[in-house]
């Protein structure tokens, strides 16, 4: 329990300090509950025989001192006194729980927060073994887990082991005898409890992970519609997401019925201790006078206990069928705290996953001269050979090169480094002889790109183009430049709603090469100096490449390009080829002296 309380404090954005204020206002509620219970056994002893008022000193003497006219109004009096109580521990109760909604959604919010920062500034090897599901339920699920199963329980455990520890004292003092039979009743439920704690966990475990296959199963099947509807492959999602359904029907299921269970046996365990320890009260033939007051404060306090133990066991179990998900929230965490505090390249460099301000866009390294690749070597996770081995060449302000090769040579690799989302072990890339690790996000704030494939968000074109920029900051001017250079002006003039024009989710509104063009107009539009372009133009038909290229090649000269391309025409106007082969440039020089050449065709 205390590796988990471990976990639950790492995880909570919160200060520490509001848990024990909240626990704070717990132990008053419980002590004035407990205060209330209290009174009930003498205001029912009294009500059953008033002038046993002046056999007690204390009642004796508080009914001197408020000189009431009579017994019976004295007891009329405690009983109102106790319902005021009672009204009052009700609404500070009521405001409590409330509370406690609050500061628990509240800190869901928080760690949305706080995962998405740390998700969208991990190092790109991290999302390279996890898929979009995982990510999402993590964010979504997980983070709902967090708040409702752990956080808002853990909270709620306090209260009521508060409570049960106020009123077991309460009761201790009332009659011990009573309170031992009560707990040796309970002994079946410990039992039951501890028979079921790894199945519990088990299927906490296979709830979160039923729910990350569905939504990776329905992303499959929806965002590929077009395909499965042409292959006809619908079955086979509705089969795999049944699957996924059932395991969770089956979990859920088995959670929830464990969960009937202490409140099946507190309830029976109760009434028989009410109705044994009264009946062997009486066969020992003791005075049911001097019974009324105990089991009304037994009565009262059962009907109060009951819930709190039931709720308290059955937190026991939301807490461990939630323990996956609060252990896969503090392994990401810590992973990418680690990740982003310890990444250093071997020169000491630091690198933007231990410097990252990813929220000052307008930081950017001066670039007058040239860029130079200096021996860069970089292996995948895992990989048994480097993917980067020495590549070493220099780009001048305003040049334009390309990277040649086959699939597999590195060329993909070499970008992504070059882009910064890959740290090399070993290698530096210096910008007029700075190297750009010493501060990544302002060489990444020169650099634009553009995919082969173009992520389009589910909103309209000038949104799209001025890609993470808000509308009160989107420069018009900047916008129709970009516009006019990705050839899509016309397309802009013809739709009804012009830059307004929403795209739909991932631009199926689209064609391949309008969505491409797009993500030409978006990287014109932030006005980078450099510009990579990974297969760009590939999903272009011939005429439209034409002019994109024009576009590109007028370019040439004010923007430094790097051009990663197969099909070789696209390249044809870049002032140096590099041919790649296993990681390494195996040769360089202009198109005709590298382009024509056999092996370069392959």
């Amino acid at each position: 329990m205390l590796g988990y309380l471990k976990k639950f404090l790492y995880v909570l954005p919160a200060p520490k300090k509001r848990l024990f204020w909240i626990i704070g206002l717990f132990v008053f509620v419980s002590s004035l509950e407990v205060f209330g219970i209290g009174l009930i056994g003498p205001f029912l002893s009294l009500a059953g025989n008033p002038e046993t008022i002046h056999v007690h000193p204390v009642s004796n003497a508080i009914y001197s001192t408020l000189n009431v006219p009579s017994e019976r109004v004295f007891v009329a009096l405690l009983g109102l006194v106790i319902s005021i109580i009672f009204i009052v521990k009700s609404w500070i109760t009521w405001h409590v729980k409330r509370y406690v909604f609050v500061f628990s959604f509240h800190q869901r919010g928080e760690l949305c927060k706080k995962l998405i920062d740390a998700y969208l500034n991990a190092p790109y090897t991290f999302h390279l073994s996890k898929s979009s599901a995982y990510i999402i339920q993590s964010i979504i699920d997980d983070t709902r887990s967090f708040s409702n199963s752990v956080l808002m329980t853990l909270l709620n455990s306090a209260a009521n082991l508060i409570v049960i520890i106020s009123l077991s004292i309460l009761l201790c003092a009332t009659n011990l005898l009573a309170v031992v039979v009560i707990l040796a009743l309970f002994l079946p439920l410990i039992f039951i409890l501890h028979t079921y704690r790894d199945r519990v966990r088990g299927w906490g475990k296979r709830l979160s992970k039923s729910n990350e296959a569905t939504i990776r199963t329905i992303n499959h099947g929806i965002g590929g519609i077009k395909e499965t509807k042409v292959i006809g492959c619908a079955d086979y999602f509705e089969e795999a997401l049944s699957q996924r359904v059932r395991e969770y029907e089956e979990s859920a299921s088995s959670l929830l019925s464990i969960k009937l269970i202490p409140r099946i046996v507190v309830e029976a365990m109760l009434v028989i201790v009410v109705v044994g320890f009264t009946s062997i009260f009486l066969l020992l033939g003791n005075n049911i006078d001097n019974l009324t007051g105990v089991l009304g404060i037994f009565a009262l306090a059962s009907i109060r206990l009951m819930p709190a133990i039931t709720n308290l066991v059955n937190s026991t179990q939301t807490l461990r069928s939630s323990s996956y998900a609060l252990n896969k929230i503090y392994t990401d965490i810590r992973e990418l705290e680690s990740q982003r505090n310890s990444e250093r390249l071997p020169d000491g460099y630091l690198t933007a996953a231990s410097d990252n301000e990813s929220h000052a866009p307008s930081r950017t390294m001066s670039f007058q001269n040239e860029v130079c690749l200096d021996e860069l070597v970089y292996r995948y996770p895992m990989a048994d050979e480097n993917a980067l081995d020495g590549v070493s060449l220099t780009l001048e302000k305003g040049q334009s090169i390309a990277l040649i090769g086959k699939s597999g040579a590195g060329k993909t690799t070499l970008v992504d480094t070059i882009l910064g989302l890959l740290l090399p072990q070993s290698g530096d890339i210096r910008v007029d002889g700075v190297s750009i690790y010493r501060d990544l996000r302002a060489w990444q704030n020169i650099v634009g790109y553009i995919p082969q494939s173009i992520f389009l968000t589910e909103d309209t074109i000038k949104r799209n183009i001025a890609f993470g920029v808000h509308d009160e900051y989107i420069d018009a001017d900047r916008l129709d430049k970009a516009i006019y250079a990705a050839q899509l002006s016309e397309l802009v003039q013809d739709l009804p709603e012009g830059i307004d024009t929403q795209v739909g989710e991932r631009g199926v509104r689209l064609s391949g090469g309008q969505r491409q063009r797009i993500g030409i107009a978006r990287a014109l539009y932030h006005e980078r100096d450099i510009l990579v372009l990974d297969e760009a133009t590939s999903a272009l038909d011939n005429e439209t490449e034409h002019l994109v290229n024009q576009s590109i090649q007028a370019l040439s000269g004010e923007k430094t390009l790097i051009i990663i391309a197969h099909r070789l025409t696209t390249v044809e106007h870049c002032d140096r080829i590099y041919l790649m082969e296993k990681g390494r440039v195996v040769k360089s020089g202009s198109y005709s002296e590298v382009v024509l050449e056999p092996e370069a065709l392959q």
